[in-house]
């Protein structure tokens, strides 16, 4: 049973919480749900406000199958030539290459089979935690309404790109994941329309989505403050220690104290971290989309374009072409360019979609070297708790790092073990 939050009180010019939450995306305000359910009143500062970030835009997926990590030997076959293509689903640009130099060396250790092996039994454990999560919260938040169970599609061009996806699916197989692979006749009765050119398919019927993304988050923020949350728009600029907890500043000189913090800031977080001393490697995966306008094809469960780097989904708000990581940074201006490659193949791919009425998107991914976020407590206090970098899966993995934070906040053994999330792992 939960406890009703109390209203956070006032220290000289300074609120004072038992807990703030600096993020208003999906990741933070899940995380701020579950704290206030565990009776503890909670304060979200975000620079923008809810949902203004990479929850907006999302695809929309719980990919509680997507167990294997992005940092593998196989990505680093294909990385070479998606380089070439600046386009394409992998992309540098060459004003960021040198910045992001020392990321991708860690990138590239993390592509080791061993460190491959950890890194999927740690994204298991969490994976399977937020798929047993994600009911009963959706539940207790009223937007059980907005999961769909439509299923994934994804398409190859060729029978070595199927052969080369075989690997990925035995390790699903391992753990119990359903799929059924087929070829295209079967795949045209699951999804009509699809160009001839994809010969062979993998379907998986238990993978989830949201009515929404945007929505969603908007829903979430909507809740937390029916249950007596305070939601500030203030840009952090520093976490400093206290004697019994810490203190968030922003950048117009507003303080607050609580006796805990939560940094999940998504792809800020790391600037925040510095001010505590910390250097963590959190990069920027710039993704792009563009979402059509509703019916602008009879889209029947999600369809992933492995090959090509990009899904095609259909929410409530439309269609939404989307996708492809552009390692490129917070400060760089978007490439449109991205969203119109990606609709020109999905018109190729699709040959009924209507591509006109279109509106853009990019946003900003926050993601780790190896693929996992960082969850934990700060080195320099256990008064800060991370809880960033979740990549292509945050939604997906908004209510498994939910209950493993409400755990650490409120004193408990965490669900599952988190050692393998550290944010000091890599030193």
């Amino acid at each position: 049973m939960s406890v009703p939050p109390r209203h956070a009180g006032k220290l000289g010019n300074m609120s004072r919480s038992d807990v703030i939450v600096i993020g208003a995306g999906v990741v933070g305000l899940s995380i701020a749900i579950a704290a206030q359910m565990r009776g503890l009143n909670v304060t979200v500062i975000d620079r923008e406000g809810p949902a203004a970030g990479a929850s907006a835009g999302n695809a929309g997926a719980f990919a509680f199958t997507d167990i294997l990590p992005l940092a593998s030997p196989g990505i680093l076959k294909k990385a070479p030539k998606w380089l070439l293509d600046p386009l394409g689903p992998l992309s540098i640009p060459p004003a960021y290459a040198l910045q992001i130099a020392p990321w991708m060396f860690r990138f590239w250790r993390a592509c080791q089979p061993s460190r491959v092996a950890q890194s999927t039994s740690a994204q298991t454990a969490l994976m399977d935690l937020s798929k047993a999560e994600l009911e009963p919260f959706l539940a207790a938040t009223d937007a059980l309404s907005m999961l769909r169970k439509e299923g994934n599609l994804q398409v190859y061009e060729s029978g070595a790109e199927y052969e080369a996806s075989l690997p990925g699916w035995q390790a699903r197989e391992k753990h119990g994941i359903e799929f059924r692979h087929m070829h295209a006749a079967e795949m045209a009765d699951i999804q009509p329309g699809i160009a001839p050119r994809f010969i062979r398919g993998t379907f998986t019927p238990g993978w989830y989505s949201i009515a929404d993304p945007k929505l969603y988050t908007l829903a979430l923020a909507a809740q937390f403050s029916a249950r007596g949350g305070v939601i500030e728009i203030a840009e952090v600029k520093a976490l400093s220690p206290i004697a019994d907890g810490a203190e968030v500043v922003a950048v117009d000189g507003r303080r607050h104290v609580a006796g805990k913090v939560v940094l999940s800031a998504g792809a800020f977080s790391h600037r925040i971290a510095r001010t505590l001393g910390e250097n963590i490697p959190l990069e920027t995966e710039r993704g792009y989309n563009t979402t059509l306008p509703e019916g602008s094809f009879d889209l029947r469960t999600q369809v992933t374009f492995g090959g090509h780097g990009f899904v095609v989904t259909r929410l409530t708000s439309g269609i939404r072409v989307g996708g492809a990581v552009e390692l490129g940074g917070l400060e760089l201006p978007p490439n449109f360019k991205r969203s119109e490659a990606m609709l020109k193949k999905a018109q190729a791919f699709l040959p009924g979609l209507k591509a006109e009425g279109g509106s853009q998107w990019m946003g900003f991914r926050p993601s780790m070297p190896d693929s996992l976020p960082a969850i934990g407590r700060a080195k320099t206090t256990a008064n800060v708790v991370y809880a960033f970098g979740h990549g292509h899966l945050g939604l997906t993995q908004s209510a498994g790092t939910a209950r493993l934070v409400a755990d650490m906040l409120s004193g408990k053994t965490t669900a599952i073990d988190i050692a393998a999330f550290s944010p000091q792992r890599f030193g």
